[in-house]
């Protein structure tokens, strides 16, 4: 979609993805420690995500339109709801083909029924996990560099780096931060592309996060054993089951986030998505 400049930013392209690439990385490595050190209390949990979430998007909004003097359309109020909860659904349908096809092969069991609470704090975790994210690698990386002329090169570059990211997880390899980066980081952005809003990727990443930890018990993203509401084992091999990594290292979620992107890269195309979402309108 073609992108209207925005009012005399302050600062050139490059600075400003530096700037607040570097800010919003900083805000995201402290609304992990903080939801670690909650982690054992499903109610801190599942409070301070959303409350943390709450956070972040405001910071977005002020900075946007101090750094770039404009109204962060991206973020559109009337959007949210909608645009969530979209996102919802569709994030909870993909990893539920994913697990199901994972399971018709024998790669993941249920064990018996595993812990509310924990699907509870899932839940709190993951909204806030998914925003922040969210906010740095489609609100920024991949809006300014596709700003600054290239949406083929925007998309490529945010996905490496999203998927780069969590090869700092315990359980993290190559091959992980590798299949993260094709199924979920290419796919996030053409979301980003299709819908033009940040509220439908949020909402696709949070889903398909609490699905994989807070119902159906999934390691996730190499972050080690999960609780969640069922008690569930992946026997089979990694290739299947994506090993400790979880089942975002399983060829099936590949296969099916590079289905996702397609579709979402034909819907922008047919929407005359060109260089970039529509994301600058004048303060």
């Amino acid at each position: 979609m073609n992108e209207t400049p925005g009012n005399n930013p302050r600062w050139p392209a490059i600075v400003r993805l530096v700037l607040l690439f570097v800010l919003f990385f900083a805000a995201d490595l402290l609304i992990g420690l903080v939801l670690n050190a909650v982690s054992g209390s499903a109610i801190a949990s599942l409070v301070l995500g959303p409350v943390l979430a709450a956070l972040a998007l405001w910071l977005y909004l002020a900075v946007v339109r101090f750094v770039e003097r404009r109204r962060a359309t991206e973020l559109n109020r009337p959007d949210a709801v909608r645009g969530l909860a979209r996102g919802a659904v569709i994030g909870l349908a993909m990893f539920v083909v994913v697990i199901g096809v994972i399971a018709v092969f024998g790669g993941y069991e249920v064990d018996g029924w595993g812990s509310v609470g924990a699907m509870l704090a899932s839940l709190g975790v993951m909204i806030g996990a998914a925003t922040i994210e969210e906010l740095i690698f489609r609100g920024v990386l991949f809006r300014i560099i596709a700003e600054m002329g290239n949406t083929t090169i925007a998309l490529v570059v945010s996905a490496v780096l999203f998927g780069g990211l969590h090869l700092f997880n315990p359980q993290a390899s190559v091959w992980g931060a590798l299949a993260i980066a094709v199924e979920a980081g290419l796919m996030l952005g053409a979301a980003f592309m299709a819908f033009r809003n940040l509220w439908v990727p949020i909402g696709i990443h949070w889903a398909w996060n609490f699905a994989q930890q807070g119902i159906f018990g999934a390691n996730v993203s190499g972050s080690g054993h999960s609780a969640g509401l069922l008690d569930a084992s992946t026997p089979g091999p990694s290739w299947l089951t994506g090993g400790e990594f979880g089942p975002e290292a399983s060829v099936v979620s590949i296969i099916v986030g590079l289905a996702a992107t397609v579709y979402f890269l034909r819907l922008a195309k047919r929407r005359d998505d060109v260089p970039a979402p529509n994301t600058a309108t004048a303060a």
